[in-house]
């Protein structure tokens, strides 16, 4: 079965090469075209982003906008002292529409002849605007019934008292009154026109500001809802209406609004903790860099201790969840299921609850029994993944600049993501101010698209003298805008091919420096001169476009998925059965489709490192290795993963219960020290993602060495075999207990045949 393997349809094993001394520094330039796909890529990726930069108005995500598309409070425009947007109508919110435009919807547009049809017009930051193109054939958009429109202006601040035009107008109130019509507003008109034309909403309702928009001062009084002291409302067409109609207004506008409270809420807490949480993430690396270093000098003694200490860790967590729950026994409200408190903000919230504790037990009880399991049956295995981790320790030790190259790999993806985010962001929001012309009466020329400023010497007013250009929506009609959502696609390929290109760049790196370590046969003598930046400009001199093939396959796997994604997001209101069975069985392909990419890239990169191939050779060459030592794979596969993962475990662990213990106050040499919050696991969970982010990238750097030594490791024994003449580069430590480890597995495989 070995002689199959090494002699079937695997390739044919590497032969003695006297010469070969590690990686080859005579090569050439690989998959030019490629390289040249790449560079052309980010020349079209950067004239995207220029564009988009050009067009674009982040203004539109941060300042609301009123009926004619003007933003509040912007310095240099008119509205600059008018901060906040006041609603004429606040019951008009009551819509869906709400939720997709983040305010309410400006003039409806009705299909004549289909009263049933009303076309909101969006205010949103869509390409173009859908409502002028849904009435059905041979009907032209009429203008919307004036007494209908729910118009908004920006105002200096909001409401404060309880008014009616129809009573302001003849009281003293009326300059007061005056503030909150439109601009402009000349008292040269009737009653019934001014709030036919809109110029005046009807009715002001003593209001509040929440995010620069002006909402009903609504409160409880013994359980009644009131405006002032008032539970009804008139609203200034002659009827009282009653208070849950402007709560049901309110709270359509205010769904999103929530959301962005929470950001607020969450913001803050970042202001007044963001020193801990450094505090938190330098210790997280402190103790990352020390886990380091011992494992330098104590490989063996240092797994086993991570070992016991994680499941002490998780021991403790079982104990405290326990405690917890034991504790919250017959407090009130302590019995509540989670399902009937439903999602809360505030998460304190589930800690008063002995469902939360127990959930959090039985979690940690579980992982707890797997590791335990897995630690019973893969003793063995450990014990020879240990002296891999004791050889990948002397490579770190030797070439020490390798723990510090995860910072250039975060550098680079930090500029991948900011260039990614800024252009999104300005691609959004690169729709115009769109202006139609609505007129009363009937004019052929209704809903076309006018300029606001030459409309009214233009041709169009002359022929529809009653008629005027107004703002209609944010959107477009150009060729550019209709390719908007064609951008944001590109957008997210180049984020995918940009970042994937980034970690191929580290992966060849450090397979190049540890290649140079194990193919020193006299170490550390024989090691090249700074080997990490030797690999560093072989890979960008010669393997660019290797690189760029490599991370483009993987690009093209994950745009999928992301499309994958969207459309399994647009089918769940579907009740098609099969469409989200066939789509659940895409996602869950393609995902396995991008592990195996992942796992075939990582190991084809060392290869390249070594030999200087291009991609498809490189991968060929790395998979029939791997698969004529298919035992030595089963027996330290996922093995050294999961005992650094038991590392990160530690580490996260420990910080995380530091962080918990300090910011909800339960150390009591610094309880006064920590800073009082809105939500505390805000600081706790940036200290957990952050403190295992940064003990990945110091375990990246093992991984990767541990996966350069092992292949190396293959290829050593294909080429060598011991002798004088032709001795192993391995150190005879590696050799004794690789060596006798896939031997047992082997013997146990065949008897299992």
């Amino acid at each position: 079965m070995e002689d199959e393997r090494k002699n079937g349809a695997y390739g044919t094993p590497q032969k003695y090469d006297p010469t070969f001394k590690g990686p080859i520094y005579n090569r050439g330039c690989t998959d030019i075209i490629c390289c040249i796909f790449l560079l052309l890529a980010i020349v079209g990726y950067v004239a995207v982003g220029i564009i988009a930069w050009t067009h674009g108005d982040p203004r539109k995500v941060i300042y609301p906008t009123d009926s004619r598309g003007e933003f509040c409070g912007q310095k240099g425009t008119k509205n600059e002292n008018k901060p906040h947007l006041f609603y004429f109508n606040i019951v008009k919110c009551a819509s869906p529409l709400v939720l997709l435009e983040f305010q309410c919807p400006t003039p409806q547009v009705t299909c004549p002849h289909h009263s049933l049809f009303p076309l909101p017009t969006f205010h949103a930051f869509l390409p173009v605007n859908v409502g002028w193109d849904l009435c059905p054939k041979r009907s032209v958009p009429t203008p919307p019934n004036p007494f209908l429109l729910p118009s908004q202006i920006c105002v200096e601040k909001c409401p404060d008292r309880y008014l009616t035009y129809l009573n302001a107008r003849s009281s003293r109130d009326f300059e007061y009154y005056k503030q909150f019509c439109v601009p402009g507003f000349k008292d040269n008109k009737g009653v019934a026109e001014v709030l036919r034309d809109g110029d005046c909403p009807a009715v002001l309702i003593p209001s509040k500001p929440l995010a620069r928009r002006c909402f009903p001062a609504i409160h409880a009084h013994k359980g009644v809802l009131m405006v002032g002291n008032e539970t009804t409302y008139e609203d200034g067409h002659g009827s009282r209406k009653n208070i849950t109609d402007l709560v049901e207004g309110a709270k359509k506008a205010n769904g999103v609004l929530e959301a962005r409270q929470l950001a607020m809420r969450i913001f803050e807490d970042y202001t007044v903790s963001w020193y801990w949480i450094i505090i938190g993430l330098v210790i997280a690396m402190a103790m990352s860099l020390l886990f380091i270093i011992l494992l330098r000098f104590l490989a063996g003694i240092m797994v086993w201790v991570m070992i016991i200490m994680v499941i002490l860790v998780l021991g403790y967590g079982i104990f405290h969840c326990y405690m917890e729950y034991s504790r919250l026994r017959g407090e009130a409200g302590s019995d509540v299921s989670l399902v009937d408190l439903g999602f809360q903000t505030d998460f304190r919230v589930y800690l008063h609850l002995r469902q939360t504790w127990l959930a959090f037990m039985i979690i940690l009880s579980i992982l707890e029994v797997i590791i335990i399991l897995l630690l019973i049956f893969l003793r063995k295995r450990i014990l020879i993944a240990i002296a891999l981790i004791k050889e990948a320790s002397r490579a770190v030790g030797y070439v020490m600049c390798s723990l510090l190259y995860p910072l250039v790999t975060f550098f680079l993806l930090c500029l991948c993501i900011a260039y990614w985010a800024s252009t999104a962001v300005f691609l959004s929001t690169s729709n115009e101010a769109v202006y139609k012309i609505f007129d009363d009466s009937s004019c052929s020329l209704t809903a076309k698209t006018c300029n606001p400023e030459t409309f009214p010497s233009s041709n169009e007013s002359r022929l529809c003298p009653n008629a005027r250009c107004q703002f209609a929506f944010y959107g477009g009609e150009s060729g550019y805008h209709r390719a908007l959502l064609g951008l944001q696609i590109f957008n997210a390929f180049m984020f995918f091919w940009l970042a994937n290109f980034v970690l191929a760049l580290g992966q060849v790196t450090l397979a190049g420096a540890f290649a140079s370590y194990y193919w020193a046969l006299r170490k550390p003598d024989d090691l090249p001169a700074f080997p990490l930046f030797s690999a560093f400009g072989r890979a960008l001199r010669y393997h660019t476009g290797s690189l760029a093939f490599g991370a483009l396959i993987l690009a093209i796997v994950q745009i999928i998925r992301v499309i994958l994604e969207y459309l399994d997001q647009r089918l769940k209101a579907a009740e098609n059965k099969f469409a989200k069975c066939l789509m659940t069985c895409l996602k869950c392909c393609f995902w396995c489709l991008e592990k195996f990419i992942k796992f075939l890239n990582r190991n084809a990169y060392i290869m390249i490192a070594i030999y200087g191939t291009n991609f498809c050779t490189s991968a060929r060459n790395a998979f029939f290795l791997l698969m004529r030592n298919i035992i030595r794979v089963a027996v330290l596969d996922k093995v050294t993963d999961f005992l650094f993962l038991l590392g990160k475990l530690l580490i996260v662990g420990s910080v995380g219960i530091l962080a918990f213990f300090f910011f909800t106050h339960r150390i009591r040499i610094v309880q006064d020290t920590a800073p009082p919050l809105n939500y505390y696991w805000v600081p706790i969970l940036t200290v957990i993602v952050g403190s295992y982010l940064i003990a990945h990238g110091f375990f990246s750097v093992y991984g990767m060495c541990v996966d350069t030594l092992f292949l190396c490791f293959c290829e050593d024994l294909e080429r060598n075999d011991g002798s004088q003449e032709r001795p192993y580069f391995m150190s005879p430590e590696l050799r004794d207990i690789l060596l006798k480890g896939s031997a047992e597995e082997g013997k146990r495989a065949e008897a299992e045949e």
